[in-house]
Formats: C-alpha cells, structure tokens, sequence
C-alpha cells in the first residue's frame, strides 16, 4: 500500500508545483531523495544500556534499525576517542520517508509545546533543509514514561531542486508549518 503522501504528491502536489514554477513537464520539479535522523549521544554513546535504549526509540519513530556512528577524531575538549560512539543515525527512502514526513508534520510537530512553526533558514545552497528537534518524545511511538533521558533529533530533508525558492514551495505544499515572514 502505497503511503498517502506519496499519493497526494503524484496527484496534487506536483502538478501544481509544475504550473507554479512554470515547469515544461511535472518531473522537473523538486523531489525529496532521501530523509536523514540523526541523534547524537555524546559521553553516553559508551554506556551500552543507553545506547541500546537510544537505538530502539530511534527504531520505533523511523520504522528501521539505525546505524552507530563513530567519532572520526579524538579531541581533549570534548572528551571524545577516535573510534568510541558518538551517536545513531538513520536514512529513510521511499515509502518509509513519505510515512515519516507524513508522522512529522501531522502528529509529532504539533505535539512541541510551545511551537510556532519552523525557520526558513534552515535551507541549503542545494536546497535541502535541516531543522533540529529538541524532544525525542514528541513522536506517539516512544513512550514517555520509558524514556530514561528525553534526546535531540537532527532532521535532514534531501531535496532535489533548482534552488532554495522551490525547495521551500514543495515543503510549504506538505504542509510544513513555516514561521511566515510578517509573523512575530
């Protein structure tokens, strides 16, 4: 079964994206490759109940098992070794990314409290865009009461597109609830 917001972009999304962009054929628009997560862990990426626990929260918001990063250098400030765990990271493609960014926008954004829609500048030169999120527990799937120490989530959107302009009209059409620019 195909995830509903694969299905509205192929039928709305990007034939409207074509008409407003003035593109010569819909394929030509932008398109989301891939969604990266990340989490990193710091000093209790070495304590393995917690990076078992970190790695089965991740396991449940992505819906597939995440990969250990390592730290690639040792620095003294940061106290970290060349080789030890820095965090979990996982990539999403196809109907496992339209499912999460279906989750993300629908479900786990509007549960942060305080929330008043994401920044704009989070954009690349490419176009893809980067935002953070400071509650792990935002997503319904982990619990609450399970989770020992409430964690960051890094969110990367990998976006193929002309510029920054037609990146943030695809999202704006997903409707990802940016800060409009007259707003406060």
């Amino acid at each position: 079964m195909t995830p509903r917001l694969k299905d509205l972009y192929y039928k709305e999304i990007q034939p409207s994206l074509k008409e407003k962009l003035g593109f010569k054929n819909a394929y030509m628009g932008p398109k989301i490759e891939k969604v990266i997560i990340n989490m990193g862990l710091g000093l209790d990426g070495n304590d393995s109940k917690i990076l078992k626990s970190c790695e089965e929260d991740l396991s449940k918001i992505a819906g597939q098992k995440p990969v250990i990063t390592k730290f690639k250098k040792s620095i003294a400030n940061f106290k970290t070794r060349k080789g030890s765990n820095a965090g979990l990271k996982v990539t999403l493609r196809k109907n496992k990314m339209y499912e999460f960014i279906d989750r993300l926008v629908n479900i786990a954004l509007p549960r942060i409290k305080d929330f008043r829609g994401l920044s704009s500048s989070g954009f690349d030169k490419f176009g893809n865009y980067s935002f953070g999120v400071k509650e792990h527990i935002i997503f319904p799937e982990v619990s609450f009461d399970r989770a020992d120490k409430v964690r960051g989530l890094d969110i990367i959107i990998v976006i193929s597109s002309l510029n920054k302009e037609h990146s943030y009209a695809l999202l704006e059409k997903m409707n990802f609830p940016f800060i409009k620019k007259g707003e406060n």
